[in-house]
């Protein structure tokens, strides 16, 4: 497949112009729609500005390659823009974009257009090639100037795979996407390498999986190697030797100062860590402490999730058991039919049981890898048998993590033939009998006191107070919609769940449902301030907003946050606190609409959601400009 073979004439405009970069991509979405390939026009466009949102697509020199890809692409295409004056389009090096080719990729597990997508990026960074491209007349003469320029690449690799020379320089490539961004810090760091005159192999990452991968003999002979990575890349292979990390972005616009750096400065030595470790290196503390926690609670949420909902419904069908036979429920509600009996003791119990050994044990798997399994197991499991719950499985996986680190570090000098005793006997053993001393004497008894103090607080929570913290967790669902302070009242929702507190829960839900809500509603109500294509889009997020999906919302949160955000913050909040007033209960984290058979009080739950996402609607109303003064 070549180039052509995904570029049609009708997707072409040369001799362009636009206002700003929303306006670029709009004309370019619709470009790519001529080719046939989009199946949701709209879908599409709001993965390509999503990626925006993530950062520029600009790569310098007048240069911008913007993709998407979805299920709303039912093949690969392209779309190509030449702009006679350019557009600002946030580009690294400040100059206007005048050349633009748009990327649809689909979502399927045929990747053989990548190649094609990825040698398109590689031409761009060449000054020669858009040069040719923007000195083209017509169509036919922009096709052929791509014909030339990929004819002369395909025969200049043919050339370079038969060359036997073990490289001075290695490097490896990733970005998240794996599309454009991977393959152009490939090309730049390889033309970086030919003028410096050292020769160079670049191991890429993209949506194919890894292609050139570096061997154990070029590993060694290497003088450094460079991981221009915005991604996860093996990085144990790379232990005692020198490297560079770095974002991807490096790779594209430093690759000169990268390459002299790796022959000539001073290169640290790279220190192993757990396979599948090496993020670029800038990731700050605050961030690895926060992916940490994530990835212990998306592994935990499931058994919460299904345990959670199986505890609801045993309590829903022991509400009707007592309804229909005029009985008073008394300390085995939950559990007076043999179903409920079922559905708690047996199946949903014991899925809600290992809600804690799973968090702690998957934080400390995600700081030591599989090594720290087993001691956050014990950790959790020890929180969840003892008084520091929710707060000391959380405590209890960062310990396991650091203890194994800590472990790893003390038993290096080890020798060699003695590795495969470590994960087997010396890191268990030694590993629980810490973690169990620090979780016992230590973590417990502190840890422990502050949680029966808060669930004392939270138990004595009526009235105004209660309302407080519902109002305060549910705005807080609207701040970031989806982030760290989004995040932060979720966990601490499902923490609460495990201390049997579910109205905590309600409010936060309630609160997550409200944005996208508010905003399908304003899109049909306030018409003249949102442009055509957000209201075309606009009741979609009516079913994200039930599905508790309040990341529908983001894309017009982004268009005008000064005016949206305080709007959702504001009837999120609301609706939080009325759910607290109305001492509604949620036993499921997650859910939307479709476990409200199992919320207590689902009527003025329903009544909090509405009006909170009025408030938020009117707030919209009101505060947003119409769209042609904006």
């Amino acid at each position: 497949m070549r180039i052509r073979d995904l570029l049609a004439e009708s997707s072409i405009a040369l001799h362009g112009s636009a206002k700003d970069k929303k306006d670029v991509i709009d004309q370019m979405v619709k470009l790519m729609a001529k080719n046939g390939n989009i199946t949701d026009v709209e879908a599409y466009k709001n993965l390509v500005l999503a990626r925006e949102e993530e950062s520029t697509t600009a790569v310098g020199e007048g240069v911008a390659i913007p993709h998407g890809k979805g299920s709303c692409v039912s093949r690969p295409g392209l779309a190509a823009m030449v702009l006679d004056n350019g557009v600002d389009y946030d580009s690294p090096d400040g100059e206007p974009v005048r050349i633009i080719f748009l990327i649809a990729a689909p979502n399927t597990k045929d990747n053989v257009h990548v190649d094609v997508l990825s040698k398109l990026s590689v031409l761009l960074l060449d000054e020669n090639f858009t040069k040719s491209l923007l000195a083209a007349k017509s169509v036919s003469e922009f096709l052929k100037a791509i014909d030339v320029a990929e004819n002369a690449k395909d025969a200049n690799d043919s050339k370079k795979n038969n060359t036997t020379e073990l490289p001075a320089v290695l490097a490896v490539t990733a970005c998240p996407t794996g599309i454009a961004h991977t393959y152009m810090a490939e090309e730049s760091l390889k033309k970086a390498a030919k003028k410096l005159g050292v020769t160079i192999k670049v191991e890429t990452r993209g949506t194919t999986g890894a292609k050139n991968v570096l061997t154990e003999e070029e590993i060694n002979s290497a003088k450094a190697i460079i991981v221009a990575a915005d991604t996860q890349v093996p990085m144990a292979r790379f232990a005692g030797k020198k490297v560079i990390e770095c974002r991807v972005a490096e790779g594209i616009n430093n690759a000169e100062k990268l390459i002299y750096q790796a022959t000539n400065g001073d290169v640290p030595t790279y220190v192993a860590k757990d396979e599948g470790s090496g993020a670029a290196s800038s990731n700050s503390g605050g961030h690895s402490i926060y992916k940490h926690l994530m990835t212990g609670v998306s592994h935990m949420l499931p058994f919460v999730v299904g345990g959670g909902i199986l505890i609801a419904l045993a309590f829903l069908i022991d509400g009707i058991y007592c309804k229909m036979n005029g009985i008073t429920p008394d300390g085995t509600f939950g559990s007076m039919t043999a179903v409920s009996a079922f559905l708690k003791g047996k199946v949903g119990g014991v899925a809600f049981g290992f809600m804690l050994p799973v968090l702690a044990g998957f934080i400390a798997y995600s700081i030591a890898d599989r090594a720290g399994l087993v001691l956050g197991f014990v950790g959790g499991a020890i929180a969840a048998n003892g008084t520091s719950g929710f707060l000391g499985a959380l405590v209890a996986g960062f310990f396991a993590g650091y203890t194994i680190l800590a472990l790893k570090k003390c038993f290096s000098v080890l020798p060699k033939s003695l590795e495969g005793i470590k994960s087997i006997l010396i890191y268990p053993l030694i590993g629980v009998f810490i973690v169990g001393l620090g979780m016992v004497f230590v973590i417990e008894p502190i840890v422990g006191f502050i949680n029966q103090w808060l669930n004392t607080g939270l138990n004595h929570l009526n009235g105004a107070s209660s309302i407080v913290l519902g109002l305060l967790v549910g705005g807080m669902m609207a701040v970031d919609m989806g982030g760290p302070v989004n995040k932060a009242a979720y966990v601490f929702a499902t923490g609460m769940l495990a201390e049997g507190h579910y109205d905590i829960m309600a409010a936060v839900m309630v609160g997550g449902m409200c944005p996208p809500i508010a905003i399908a509603a304003a899109t049909m109500i306030f018409k003249s301030k949102f442009t055509a294509e957000e209201r075309k889009a606009g009741p979609v997020n009516f079913i994200m907003g039930l599905s508790f999906i309040t990341e529908g919302a983001i894309p017009y949160a982004a268009a005008d946050p000064s005016h949206v955000l305080p709007s959702c913050i504001v009837g999120s909040a609301v609706a939080g606190a009325l759910s607290m007033l109305f001492k509604c209960t949620l036993m499921a984290p997650h859910g939307g609409i479709f476990v409200f058979p199992v919320v207590g009080n689902p009527v003025l739950y329903l009544v909090a959601l509405a009006i909170g996402s009025a408030v938020s609607c009117i707030m919209l109303g009101v505060l947003k400009k119409d769209v042609d003064t904006l």
